[in-house]
């Protein structure tokens, strides 16, 4: 076996194209992970946009910042609950279609409002705890970053509760 005498970062284009039908789908090992909404992050945003109004105003870095706090999050949990909060996404999404003939992120804020309304009073408990897990992540995210732990005077104490 004869070695090549290539500089390394040029080895990579000396080794044959992948076929095609047979070259995977998945990402490489090396490319950055998929954060766990991923699939449904317009509607996460708007739910959050929604649950705190304030965020409206977070720029693109600090929208990374409350996805990142509630991505880590989500990565203690169980798969089978992420694969549920993202159901409950795409069903947030879609219900109000049947009521107001458009889908979540289409939606005023004033009607997202009674949408996330009539899920908080749901009878159905799985619903309720439903949205309760989500709105605990979308103030978790928007409150959990230091620029608005600043904003809202938050300044813990090293010693904690036995400083006050």
């Amino acid at each position: 076996m004869q070695r090549s005498t290539l500089p390394l970062y040029l080895n990579s284009f000396s080794t044959p194209a992948p076929n095609p039908s047979t070259h995977s789908t998945r990402r490489p090992p090396t490319a950055a992970p998929l954060l766990a909404l991923e699939p449904v992050l317009p509607v996460f945003r708007a739910v959050v946009t929604t649950v705190v109004p304030e965020a409206e105003d977070l720029d693109s870095a600090q929208w990374r910042e409350v996805e990142a706090l509630v991505d880590q999050a989500l990565r203690e949990r169980p798969p089978s609950m992420v694969r549920q909060l993202r159901l409950f996404l795409r069903v947030i999404h879609w219900l109000p279609a049947l009521r107001y003939g458009r889908r979540f992120t289409a939606l005023d804020p004033n009607r997202r409002a009674r949408i996330l309304s009539k899920l908080q009073r749901n009878r159905l408990k799985a619903v309720r705890v439903g949205f309760w897990g989500l709105r605990t992540l979308a103030l978790m995210g928007y409150y959990g970053r230091l620029q608005a732990a600043d904003a809202i005077g938050y300044a813990p104490h090293p010693r904690g509760w036995e400083a006050i």
